[in-house]
């Protein structure tokens, strides 16, 4: 019998994940053992910090942070297991707050300055006409005083208005009721929103707005993506090709599963109606809202390098080819 590699890999349970988190798909030559870790921060905190795993889901951007600093542990595959649009993550205080222009010269609360969530909103705020350099940023726990989690990360390379809260009894979002702060941004909305009466999006159609930046930009924003020890993929050099096309088949998997409409998979009462505005909206990718590899995803990891360059968190700009693995899946399927 042929032996084949372990490999440990951490990750949250995706639908896309799930026929590798359930062995139906199984990567060529490799005993794959998944590893269901489902707030990412803790997978992100114990890859960064401590190396647990062969591979896992890692923050796009600290990612290529690291590898615009010369770091090169990890190297990537061009696997995104988390995208999220994000202009329904910014919160504000609507007693401060009308209009994005509204938000220079005031506190902005975020998880973590670095997050991928933050730099694609700050990134689209600075096209919405926003002036950056005008922001204090505080960064803390949405939902509890104190920091998000135990983040191993860069700090930016050119002077940037962060604090912390140092409150020892209010969180993000109790500070954005009380207007100590006008607004967060980050992978959460305040515990608070739908509750406190001053806490709103700062779109109330976000769907809409996100709808519009896509078709006029082409950007669904990438948050994660898939890491995996660089001294693994040199000493087999084949696992890159073979993890791909394990991750391919089970995000087609999911997809296909999902347009299956005798029963909806997903406890969604209006499924067909989103499945009929993802064909409409993603026409250039064939209906796949979640294209894998370099080229399908070209202009939104342009865009991001080019956000992290643009916000001081990189010096330089690694090319998009540089940063992930040459894979190469199979040719025939027979």
């Amino acid at each position: 019998m042929t032996s084949r590699i372990p490999l440990s890999f951490a990750c949250a349970g995706y639908d896309r994940m799930l026929a590798l988190q359930t062995g139906e798909v199984k990567p060529s030559g490799i005993d794959l053992n998944f590893i269901t870790i489902n707030h990412p921060r803790d997978v992100f905190d114990r890859m960064q910090g401590g190396h647990e795993f062969d591979c896992s889901e890692m923050s796009s951007s600290e990612y290529i942070c690291r590898y615009a600093a010369g770091e090169r542990f990890f190297t990537a595959l061009p696997v995104f297991p988390s995208r999220v649009f994000r202009h329904g993550f910014i919160a504000v205080n609507s007693d401060i707050v009308k209009s994005p222009k509204d938000l220079e010269g005031k506190k902005i609360g975020v998880q973590l300055y670095t997050m991928t969530a933050a730099v694609w909103i700050r990134g689209l705020l600075a096209q919405e006409g926003v002036d950056l350099s005008k922001i204090e940023w505080v960064e803390g726990a949405i939902e509890e005083p104190g920091a998000h989690g135990k983040p191993t990360v860069l700090p930016p390379l050119k002077p940037v208005k962060i604090s912390r809260n140092t409150s020892s009894t209010k969180s993000l979002s109790d500070l954005l009721a009380d207007g100590e702060i006008a607004a967060t941004i980050g992978a959460d909305l305040p515990t608070n929103f739908g509750k406190a009466g001053n806490v709103k999006r700062l779109f109330p159609d976000f769907k809409e707005a996100e709808k519009k930046y896509y078709k006029e930009r082409g950007l669904f924003p990438i948050m994660h993506l898939v890491c995996i020890k660089r001294s693994l993929v040199e000493q087999q050099p084949w696992i890159p090709s073979s993890l791909y096309d394990a991750f391919s088949k089970s995000k087609n998997l999911a997809l296909q599963r999902m347009k299956f409409l005798g029963a909806l998979r997903y406890m969604l009462p209006w499924l067909p109606a989103e499945l009929d505005e993802i064909e409409d909206v993603f026409k250039d990718t064939g209906g796949d809202p979640w294209p894998y590899g370099v080229d399908a995803n070209r202009r939104t990891l342009e865009t991001l390098v080019r956000f992290l360059w643009e916000q001081g968190m990189i010096e330089k700009q690694p090319s998009v080819d540089e940063l992930f693995e040459t894979v190469r899946p199979p040719q025939w399927n027979i």
